[in-house]
């Protein structure tokens, strides 16, 4: 199995992610994973599906399918010193641009 590239999902808006997974697609990397910890992974949610059905201006650059693959939820506990351990949940969802980018004149 090859190794995807990830995109962490953090607080910026949507389209940045979308525009991050449009420029690693358009660089050849057809399979990706987005990576979302605790209150962003609805935002993961979000920006898979509108990279799946290609919705909005920018996801136009993105290849004629884009499959939405393995979802996989997991937690990860954080220590920080003198405090209580915390547990995140975390969700990975892999991303798979199938088919060509469009070219710049269409």
């Amino acid at each position: 199995m090859t190794e995807r590239r990830s995109i962490f999902i953090g607080k910026k808006p949507l389209h940045a992610y979308v525009r991050a997974v449009v420029m690693a697609m358009e660089k050849g990397e057809r399979q990706l994973q987005l990576v979302a910890r605790g209150a962003t992974i609805g935002r993961a949610v979000d920006i898979a599906e509108i990279c799946r059905r290609r919705n909005g201006i920018i996801a136009q650059g993105l290849p004629e399918t884009v499959n939405i693959g393995e979802i996989l939820c997991s937690s990860e506990v954080f220590t920080n010193e003198g405090q209580k351990d915390r547990t995140v949940s975390v969700l990975t969802i892999e991303l798979d641009g199938i088919g060509d980018v469009p070219t710049e004149e269409e």
